[in-house]
């Protein structure tokens, strides 16, 4: 069976979908929410009706300071500036204002990690993605510098975070697998699949997270070297019906784009259509294990999604721990 009886467009079709996806303008040329507005007053109370039990689950991986084959950006660094050791040590050399030890003492520490990549989960800006120069709405990518770090759309422009409806659509499970293997795109017809087996559409102003199994793969195999190996992921023949659908934003337990794409021009199709072209927002690495198992079990796919990025003024995403609510 060819590509195009799958439904996986061309390079063309795909160059394409820079204009007929766009949402330049569509709420104001200043306008840094891109498909955040779907997600409306109304939408959060509606949200907020669903929990029933107050079971709350994790999307988030943990931020391991162990190197690892997927810390393609570098591995997470944890700089101890106090701590515990040597506290009761006789001979411990004191400040010159002190005659004894004190009994209070503290720890803290300084953490530095690029989050960007396979392994951190984390929620993309709309700066970090740049196509032919220009970010989403048209802003020019010089507008972020290597002084300023992002002047436009930075991760503080979304001080209130994302609160709506969450929908996890299962397609390993829908299709009968623990996971999808590495370079295994999901198509249109997976995510029609998915809906009738949960019984759930996905709805305007709704977080759609796309299980692939990699978090069981992961835990089963370790993590992949996605570099050689591929990784699987949303294909961007889906961009066309979350437009249509008017996602508010988009999740995945991988990088959000199988790999390797197929196309010459698009490594990331997923990430330059939906972040340039529609102001979509994207939640990368998720772990999404506990909440497939909640959601079977309680024959539910829909909860309240909760997310506060952290408020960083010139970056271009955060860090983050997704909560879903029942």
């Amino acid at each position: 069976m060819s590509d195009t009886d799958l439904g996986v467009p061309t390079e063309a079709e795909v160059l394409g979908y820079f204009e007929r996806l766009s949402n330049w303008g569509r709420w104001g040329e200043d306008d840094q929410r891109g498909t955040l507005n779907t997600i409306t007053p109304q939408k959060r109370v509606e949200a907020a009706g669903l929990v029933e039990s107050g079971e709350v689950v994790s999307c988030a991986w943990d931020i391991d300071f162990k190197a690892a084959v997927d810390h393609v950006t570098g591995t997470p660094q944890r700089f101890m500036l106090a701590t515990g050791q040597g506290l009761l040590e006789p001979g411990r050399v004191l400040r010159p204002e002190m005659t004894e030890p004190p009994r209070w003492a503290g720890a803290s520490e300084h953490i530095g990690l690029a989050f960007h990549g396979y392994s951190v989960t984390h929620l993309d800006a709309l700066s970090h993605y740049f196509w032919d120069g220009q970010m989403y709405n048209g802003k020019p990518a010089a507008w972020v510098s290597s002084r300023e770090g992002a002047t436009w759309h930075a991760m503080n422009a979304v001080p209130e975070g994302i609160v709506t409806r969450g929908v996890l659509l299962d397609v390993a499970a829908a299709r009968g697998v623990d996971w999808l293997e590495p370079g295994e795109g999901v198509l249109p017809a997976d995510i029609a699949a998915a809906e009738r087996r949960q019984g759930v559409a996905v709805e305007r102003g709704d977080a759609v997270l796309l299980r692939t199994g990699y978090g069981k793969r992961k835990r089963q195999r370790g993590p992949d070297d996605t570099a050689k190996e591929g990784r699987a992921g949303w294909h961007v023949a889906c961009t066309p019906w979350m437009h249509q659908r008017e996602v508010a934003m988009i999740g995945c337990d991988t990088a959000q784009d199988v790999h390797p794409s197929g196309y010459d021009q698009l490594r990331s199709p997923v990430h330059a259509v939906g972040i340039v072209a529609m102001g979509l927002w994207l939640l990368d690495n998720c772990d999404l294990e506990g909440l497939a198992e909640v959601c079977e079990a309680k024959g539910r796919w829909e909860f309240l999604f909760q997310l506060a990025p952290l408020r960083l003024a010139g970056v271009t995403g955060s860090p983050v721990n997704p909560l879903a609510m029942f």
